[in-house]
């Protein structure tokens, strides 16, 4: 047996995760190797040193956070690997099963909870038509995420659905103050960049709003979604030639967006300003240098229609 492999499973073998045949492997190396011995001394007494600090309990901020992350990572990871394992090679996440009781005890656990709570909706749940009750008010520190925003086409009225504990619903129009914090909210929060791009939708009706607008300069600086950024360019294109936080977000984009129909947007956008002095600095910087060739053409043409600074 390698001290490699004795080193990857000593964390393993300290939680007692490993199978009694690995775990026998192991213990046998230990008594023949003194490095992997000192090794497994040593990740002992820092889990002791560990299990003297009370565990403490994650936010609500930290658990949306962290799943708003890990959403982002899965939409932009290689699709397929882990379900197509799941699907396809059950044998493959059998033998996790095997090797890790804890994880056993979860799934068990799991199902068990999942069983118990079927029975209830389906025997003894409570049968009722009434609506929930909408709070008056809503805690962004409560909210773990949004499900969906809709809007009626006929009232305008906007529906979202949002979790908390539970799943609970609010309605109202654009111009009611929940509506649009639970907006700000999804825009700018949610890890579904379809109720991003539905959320910046419905925000994009308002533009004049300076709170709205913040947010919408800061989806055209960060969201990962390209089809939200361009939603966004659209609905601050007419405050390009007043507003200098909109032009400098929209200079940003010209400059550092990774996607070729955003800065396409972005310089479009510019035309009309391009006489503003730090317009003209970025186009002879994107007509001397930038790696797309329409980018450097378009950047040319409007240089050359510049008048000459005396």
């Amino acid at each position: 047996m390698k001290c490699e492999w004795v080193r990857e499973n000593i964390v393993l073998q300290v939680y007692g995760e490993l199978a009694d045949d690995a775990r026998h492997e192991l213990e046998q190396h230990i008594v023949r190797c003194a490095d992997c011995a000192a090794e497994l001394k040593a990740e002992q007494e820092f889990h002791k040193l560990l299990m003297q600090t009370p565990a403490v309990e994650p936010t609500p901020n930290l658990l949306a956070s962290s799943r708003m992350r890990l959403q982002e990572a899965l939409e932009t990871a290689e699709p397929g690997r882990f379900w197509y394992k799941l699907a396809f090679d059950p044998a493959h996440w059998l033998r996790q099963v095997r090797f890790s009781p804890a994880l056993a005890s979860a799934i068990l656990i799991v199902g068990f909870a999942g069983g118990i709570g079927t029975t209830y909706k389906v025997l003894g749940g409570p049968r009722t038509s009434q609506p929930p009750i909408v709070q008056p008010a809503v805690n962004d520190a409560s909210i773990t995420g949004i499900n969906s925003v809709t809007q009626d086409p006929a009232t305008n009225q906007i529906s979202i659905k949002y979790n908390t504990v539970s799943t609970q619903e609010a309605q109202g129009s654009l111009n009611d103050q929940r509506i649009q914090q639970l907006l700000l909210y999804a825009a700018r929060n949610n890890y579904n960049s379809g109720v991003r791009m539905d959320s910046v939708d419905v925000l994009t009706r308002k533009p004049n709003d300076s709170q709205i607008r913040e947010v919408l300069i800061d989806r055209l600086q960060n969201d990962s979604n390209p089809g939200v950024r361009l939603k966004v360019l659209d609905a601050l294109g007419g405050f390009v030639k007043d507003d200098t936080r909109v032009r400098d977000a929209v200079l940003a984009a010209l400059v550092n967006d990774t996607n070729a129909g955003v800065r396409t947007e972005a310089m479009r956008l510019i035309e009309p300003v391009k006489a503003d002095g730090s317009v003209r600095g970025v186009l002879m910087t994107l007509a001397a240098k930038d790696s797309s060739q329409y980018i450097r053409s378009q950047a040319r043409t409007m240089v050359a229609q510049l008048p000459e600074i005396d």
